[in-house]
């Protein structure tokens, strides 16, 4: 009875995300219902605040991303974000209401992840570490430096996401390396880090080792870790 007891015990710890790595995997499932910005999902994705895609079938092989969702609670509770998936002026909105039945894949993108690291040895060590699709922190810099922007945000991050199609930030942080979701804006991942310079590169990372001022329309000089705190 006790071996059954420890057996099933561990199943469930394995389960468990602590156990499926820093990276979240991608869900599959499907709304259940849907009361207007409020949703449940069939199956509740592993983290609360990981989003995801509604994928609607229109018949004839025809599919189409018509939202986007963000997990509340761990019950399976989530709520719309948004309908602009495709960020494009030239093609038009799908404007289809999101209803029970759609199917859902939680951690769109996810394998697309933007580093916001110190400097060169720690982005190094971090792209080395994982087989993911990087995207490099210059166009991130390059996007920053259109909009006139001085520094990361949440709110420019996660337009840069919705135009370079990035599922994770990946922020490293004085005692901590974090994930940031940027279309939900919540941390679903952290992990302790050591060894990592007393002072980093700032704003970030990049090839762009001196910003002259107002190169962002701001300062070109602060705190990088206290930046990055913030997030």
């Amino acid at each position: 009875m006790r071996k059954i007891a420890l057996i099933s015990l561990l199943s469930s710890l394995l389960a468990c995300p602590l156990f499926a790595g820093f990276f979240p995997q991608t869900v599959h499932t499907s709304i259940k219902s849907v009361q207007g910005q409020n949703i449940q999902l069939n199956k509740r994705f592993p983290i609360n605040g990981m989003s995801g895609v509604v994928v609607h079938d229109y018949g004839n092989s025809l599919k189409a991303i018509t939202s986007r969702i963000a997990q509340i609670t761990s019950s399976g509770a989530g709520t719309l974000i948004s309908a602009d998936i495709i960020d494009h002026e030239s093609l038009p909105t799908i404007k289809t209401a999101v209803q029970a039945g759609d199917k859902v894949i939680g951690g769109y993108l996810y394998k697309n992840v933007l580093v916001l690291a110190p400097n060169a040895d720690t982005y190094a060590k971090i792209t080395k570490s994982y087989s993911k699709t990087w995207i490099h922190p210059d166009l991130y810099a390059l996007y920053l430096s259109v909009q006139g922007e001085s520094k990361p945000s949440k709110e420019n991050l996660l337009d840069f996401a919705k135009k370079h199609q990035v599922g994770l930030v990946y922020i490293v942080r004085k005692d901590a390396a974090v994930l940031l979701d940027p279309i939900s804006g919540k941390i679903i991942a952290r992990k302790a880090v050591s060894h990592l310079p007393a002072k980093g590169q700032f704003p970030f990372y990049m090839h762009f080792e001196k910003l002259e001022s107002g190169w962002f329309g701001g300062s070109s000089s602060g705190n990088y870790y206290n930046m990055v705190g913030a997030l």
